[in-house]
């Protein structure tokens, strides 16, 4: 059976993001998982976290499904907290032993020191902007796809040596006719294709 980790990275604000969608979509995935046979462990950044419990948790996960609210083009602060306590804590452990580069090997370049080889991460983001916005451009992201535009995030994992599946996204999440059932099937969709059929 595989193992896998659901990062809870939300950070409320009252009457503007509540937690609501981030929860409907970790249960979705949590049974999503279940159904399918996974093992699953949950870490809530909200919520009072141990470092060294969360590093186990990294340790024992084959993949990682990241969820959060993209809040100013990043992760919430609290999330951002959480990486730098947890990913820097597990130095030499856990998460990476180095930057990669050596005096004695002049081939071994930056950002190839990580211990997460073989493990597989997924972003799950909840967005208020349009998808438009992305691919486009003459959009916000200046032609940047999701994945461009999250690249921060997706170098902490890489640096960390962890291979990334496909993004899901939501968009445009304070829209009045989101179409909630559609979302969900697509990001279920997702699921099976990064987890059952890949």
């Amino acid at each position: 059976m595989k193992n896998v980790l659901i990062i809870n990275g939300h950070q409320r604000y009252d009457q503007i993001a509540e937690g609501k969608l981030t929860k409907l979509f970790i249960e979705t995935a949590n049974d999503f998982f279940a159904e399918n046979g996974f093992n699953v462990k949950h870490s809530v950044i909200e919520s009072a976290y141990n470092v060294n419990d969360e590093l186990e948790k990294l340790a024992w996960a084959d993949y990682i499904v990241f969820q959060y609210p993209v809040y100013w083009m990043g992760v919430p602060w609290i999330t951002k907290k959480y990486i730098d306590e947890v990913f820097s804590g597990g130095m030499n452990t856990v998460t990476f032993v180095n930057d990669g580069r050596s005096r004695e090997d002049a081939s071994k370049k930056y950002g190839s020191g990580g211990l997460m080889q073989g493990k597989k991460y997924m972003f799950s983001l909840t967005y208020n902007c349009p998808d438009t916005e992305f691919n486009n451009k003459d959009g916000f992201f200046d032609g940047l796809s999701l994945d461009e535009a999250n690249v921060a995030t997706h170098k902490l994992f890489q640096f960390c040596g962890a291979d990334p599946l496909e993004s899901y996204a939501i968009h445009d999440v304070f829209k009045e006719n989101l179409d909630i059932d559609s979302e969900l099937k697509r990001f279920k969709d997702t699921l099976k294709k990064n987890f059952i059929t890949s």
